[in-house]
């Protein structure tokens, strides 16, 4: 085995534990199993087998020794086929009967008048009716494990999912007239969809309609420089848009695992632009995309490297002002653990601390979890030891999964079937602007943070020492968003319960991403807000719910008031771009060139 091929962090441990030999032999036989397991991959999109396999295998073997469960599901079962035969009466004595059962919060599959009118009513019925049969079978279970419970009903419904009579093309009244109506010509555009997509998708080319939104002509325009680049990051400094600005400057960390430029979308929707705009100095980095090179840059490369090499340029630009920190997502995540260790080493660079859809506490991650395990983990490190890095096709299929009604079978239905495009907008067109994470760094960050929790035990160590969110003083603005299947807001929301400082929270309509932009003027936008300070008792997310009414518009305008509210009263003129006394000259304009990297 050629040693100098392996990757330089096996090579590391085998010279700290002094039988290189033995080491490299051993890696070598893991190899075979990371080979196995990566050819796999390539068939189950990403999944493991295993780890589905011993779900399946709990519940089924549980449920076979439940007798009293089975009874409770013949009954259940009973029941709802005379529910369905009573509104099948009805139905067929007065043309139209009240459903049975209505689809869950949601579910607009069957909410066209075409679904309301036998037969088909009949058949939305009977789905629907299976469904939460199907949900009672694979929950309560005697003795399964929780984690396996989750994985088969979200298997199960998977299952369901596709076998939809909304899927059908024979049994959806929407298609049927579509296809009455234009005479078959609606599945020949389909065709020309289908071909067209799978036409991309083998050329890696962008989605239909992405082309038209451009990284630096109408996306991510804001105008800019950057002033500090290195392996890792660009740093932009955008121009000022007031006469005065305020003080302290903003920096925002956004996740690495897409483009930086959701915060800076059109103009109109920038949140960027936004915040300039209120009279702010505004830094953001932009992460480089990384390749095979990069597969052992760490979480605290990312750290170091990112957010604490662009702190140094802002307080070399900006002297003697303190920063108001934002991150986004997994940036958010990652700001909380640099200030955690900023706060435990009297580094009072920070004036606040601002996360937007960003979990700190992994207890309860969402539905994400599915798909994180210790077998799935070894099966995504097996992915990425053969590239170095995982891709974003490999991370697209489970985020598909986790809103396959929206993201997989209405496409399906409203591109194949009716033939009809769905209108490219600048967030699905982002969406598509996809990057790759570093092997190491992603093992570290699931083993880490959603397998082993160490944030927010104060386990996560940081220059050899832990760091704990209880150490952060300065005051915290945190945004969750009602419809997030990423870092929902009940997980978003324990930060109440880890840190000992005043924190603002917000809970947004929308999702992880429309949910943070959410710009004013945006019709169909509420918010709720409060305040709870160091003080005072913690509320569960279900009685902070009730307490806190929603009012409607942007929660920009309060964040931009809050901001405000800690900083220096009077305003200063705005900074030089860059300072390059301090060896931070304008490199170029913004958006940069990380932003372009394929």
């Amino acid at each position: 085995m050629n040693v100098h091929a392996l990757p330089s962090a096996v090579r590391e441990a085998a010279a700290l534990q002094g039988h290189d030999e033995d080491v490299l032999g051993s890696e070598g036989f893991r190899s075979i199993d990371r080979m196995r397991d990566a050819l796999i991959a390539q068939l189950t999109g990403g999944l493991s087998p295993a780890s589905l396999a011993l779900a399946m295998f709990d519940w089924s073997i549980h449920l076979a020794s439940a007798p009293g469960k089975q009874m409770e599901l013949m009954q259940k079962a009973m029941r709802k086929a005379a529910r369905l035969a009573a509104h099948c009466m009805s139905a067929g004595a007065q043309g139209q009967a009240t459903p049975c059962i209505e689809p869950l919060a949601g579910d607009n599959r069957f909410r066209s008048d075409g679904w309301q009118k036998p037969p088909f009513s009949l058949l939305a019925q009977a789905f629907l009716l299976n469904q939460q049969w199907w949900h009672n079978v694979t929950h309560e279970v005697p003795g399964v494990m929780p984690h396996h419970q989750d994985v088969v009903s979200f298997a199960t419904r998977q299952l369901l999912d596709m076998v939809s009579p909304s899927n059908n093309p024979f049994a959806n009244p929407e298609v049927i007239e579509k296809t009455i109506a234009e005479g078959g010509a609606n599945f020949f555009r389909g065709f020309q969809n289908w071909l067209d997509d799978v036409n991309r998708l083998v050329l890696g080319q962008l989605p239909a309609g992405a082309d038209a939104f451009k990284v630096g002509e109408n996306v991510a325009v804001t105008p800019g420089r950057v002033v500090y680049r290195n392996h890792l990051i660009e740093l932009i400094q955008y121009s000022p848009a007031t006469e005065t600005v305020l003080a302290e400057p903003v920096l925002i960390v956004p996740a690495w695992i897409m483009k930086y430029y959701i915060l800076d979308l059109s103009p109109q929707n920038s949140l960027v632009r936004y915040l300039v705009g209120q009279g702010h100095t505004v830094f953001c980095i932009s992460w480089r995309n990384p390749g095979a090179e990069d597969r052992d840059l760490s979480m605290d490369d990312y750290r170091r490297s990112g957010i604490m090499a662009s702190l140094d340029a802002v307080s070399a630009i900006v002297p003697g002002r303190k920063v108001h920190a934002t991150g986004y997502c997994l940036g958010g995540t990652l700001l909380s653990i640099a200030a955690a260790a900023m706060a435990r080493s009297d580094d009072d660079r920070l004036a606040s601390l601002t996360l937007l859809a960003a979990q700190t506490d992994f207890t309860e991650p969402g539905e994400l979890a599915l798909f994180i395990d210790h077998s799935q983990q070894h099966f995504l490190e097996s992915m990425m030891w053969n590239k170095g890095y995982l891709s974003a096709d490999q991370m697209a299929g489970a985020f598909q999964l986790l809103r396959s009604n929206d993201l997989i079978w209405s496409r399906l239905v409203h591109d194949y079937l009716m033939g009809e495009r769905t209108p490219m907008i600048d967030l699905m067109a982002w969406n598509a602007d996809t990057t790759r994470m570093p092997s190491r760094m992603h093992a570290e960050y699931l083993k880490r943070l959603y397998l082993d929790n160490d944030l927010a035990a104060g386990r996560l160590m940081v220059d050899g020492r832990p760091v704990a969110l209880q150490n952060i003083r300065v005051p915290m603005f945190v945004v969750g968003t009602e419809r997030d299947h990423v870092a929902p807001w009940k997980s978003v929301f324990k930060v109440h319960q880890i840190t000992d400082t005043d924190v603002t929270f917000v809970l947004t309509s929308g999702g992880h991403n429309a949910g943070i932009v959410s710009e004013p003027g945006h019709s169909h936008r509420s918010f709720r807000i409060s305040l709870k300070r160091t003080a005072d008792p913690y509320l569960a997310p279900a009685e902070w719910l009730d307490s806190v009414p929603a009012q409607p518009g942007s929660w920009w305008v309060d964040w931009t008031h809050w901001l405000h509210a800690h900083s220096t009263p009077e305003r200063v003129a705005p900074p030089e771009m860059g300072h390059r006394e301090k060896g931070y000259a304008p490199l170029g304009h913004a958006p940069g060139t990380y932003v372009f990297q394929r």
